[in-house]
């Protein structure tokens, strides 16, 4: 049993067996319980079926790594949006997506709050604006799963996003609460044991022996599971333990 891909959207582990793939539910509340074993490249799945590959790089080995540039340009004619995105507490960025996909990639990347601010007739033109913005404003067009982690129970600095929007012809304004009630930062870990208390991009949240895990999913890929709690040694917040 090997997890082998996950969903941000509808939030799941895709976890695979036996040439079969199944979805392990990530809605709040629910109760895993895995151990991580060994970890090597998740393969592929064609159709709806798992094909194993047993090379150690993970998630996923040249073969099975699909080049930027090709997984851009597979729709790189269709009408495409410009956004910039904030994560708490005032990381911002710039990005594309197609148009019709904005908002469920903004809740792919776990923004905070983000803007709609053009819209253009291809991709091409979209990343040579999208570079163009990065390089005039001083943002960046990527965040680190870790970066956002760190302003996770925080507010998006209101005054800085404002001043940001400013320079802009803002089409449409989101806010975003993906119902985690952080009251502090949870801790980076990577484990698959607790309740679930949600998911927030590619970031799953875990409640485990009194300690708020925060997991990055992409670094579960590659994983074999084996049924039962872990019982390895984690860093514990000030009043957990583990």
């Amino acid at each position: 049993m090997q997890i082998v891909g996950y969903r941000s959207d509808d939030p799941a582990l895709l976890v695979a067996e036996a040439g079969v793939v199944r979805r392990q539910s990530l809605a709040s509340g629910t109760e895993l319980a895995y151990t991580l074993g060994e970890r090597h490249c998740a393969g592929v799945i064609d159709g709806e079926e798992h094909v194993v590959c047993g090379r150690e790089r993970a998630p996923y080995c040249e073969v099975h790594t699909t080049p930027w540039a090709v997984a851009n340009n597979r729709d790189s004619e269709a009408e495409h949006a410009i956004y910039l995105a904030a994560f708490a507490p005032a990381v911002f960025k710039v990005g594309v997506t197609r148009l019709e996909r904005l908002e469920t990639r903004l809740r792919e990347q776990g923004a905070d709050r983000a803007a709609h601010i053009s819209t253009v007739p291809d991709g091409r033109i979209a990343r040579d604006r999208e570079t163009a913005i990065a390089t005039d404003h001083d943002i960046t067009e990527r965040v680190r799963a870790a970066t956002k982690v760190r302003g996770f129970g925080e507010k998006v600095d209101g005054d800085s996003w404002k001043m940001l929007l400013a320079g802009f012809d803002v089409r449409e304004e989101f806010a975003f609460d993906y119902g985690l009630a952080l009251a502090a930062r949870p801790v980076a870990e990577t484990l698959l044991s607790g309740s679930v208390r949600g998911v927030k991009g590619r970031v799953l949240v875990l409640d485990h022996r009194d300690t708020t895990y925060a997991v990055d999913m992409r670094d579960l890929v590659g994983y074999e599971l084996h049924e039962g709690t872990t019982d390895r040694e984690l860093q514990a917040s000030l009043d957990g333990f583990a």
